[in-house]
């Protein structure tokens, strides 16, 4: 799929991809964005993003999903990788208990950097291993629910829930920012005669809505 111009789409959202190297990170961008799963994928090295254009609930949203390298000498990165996004996938690899222990330190790192309304979404990925399982789906349900995160099961070689879980991101990114232009409408339409359009963003520094919603 080549580049939309930019009238083609209503919104661009920036997602991030987080959590240890090896989980499967990579194989999940590229799962999502090109149906593509490589065996032997090599650790990546800085950043890499891919984009996808879908529809949710009705409007054309086109999302760019960063995904980096979850090796320590790699986080000078990290104020200007999380400069922007209004949603994270924080990855962890099912088979691996140390990968799910350091979920709390990856939250912390989003939470010190990221803007405070990103939706955060945790996947135990490699779901197809359940014989190697490591970590219980209700352990990870239960750190999920006390952290206030929605949480899936995933598989990047079987492809499953990869859809739903970006899915699942981006409709809750989009909700948020649907409430935030209904309100900004009532407030305009108790103040005075509605202007010809505005633009929501989801904060106010990320600038993550690409269009006006337009009002008339």
């Amino acid at each position: 799929m080549g580049h939309r111009v930019d009238h083609e789409y209503d919104y661009l959202f920036k997602i991030v991809l987080i959590g240890d190297s090896g989980v499967g990170k990579s194989n999940i961008l590229s799962r999502f964005t090109r149906n593509e799963f490589c065996l032997d994928s090599k650790s990546t090295i800085g950043v890499e993003f891919a984009t996808r254009t879908l529809q949710i609930e009705g409007k054309t949203v086109k999302v760019q999903i960063w995904d980096t390298a979850g090796q320590e000498r790699y986080r000078a990165i990290t104020s200007a990788y999380y400069r922007g996004a209004v949603g994270a996938l924080l990855v962890y690899d099912i088979t691996k208990r140390q990968t799910f222990d350091n979920v709390q330190r990856w939250l912390r790192e989003l939470r010190d950097h990221a803007d405070s309304n990103i939706v955060i979404m945790m996947a135990g990925n490699k779901s197809d291993l359940k014989h190697l399982q490591a970590v219980s789906e209700d352990d990870a349900q239960a750190l999920a629910e006390r952290e206030g995160l929605s949480f899936l099961e995933t598989s990047a070689l079987e492809a499953h829930n990869i859809e739903k879980a970006f899915q699942t991101i981006l409709t809750e990114i989009y909700q948020i920012i649907s409430r935030k232009a209904l309100a900004a409408q009532e407030a305009e339409s108790t103040a005075g005669p509605p202007n010809q359009g505005m633009t929501i963003n989801i904060s106010d520094s990320s600038g993550n809505a690409k269009k006006a919603c337009c009002f008339i």
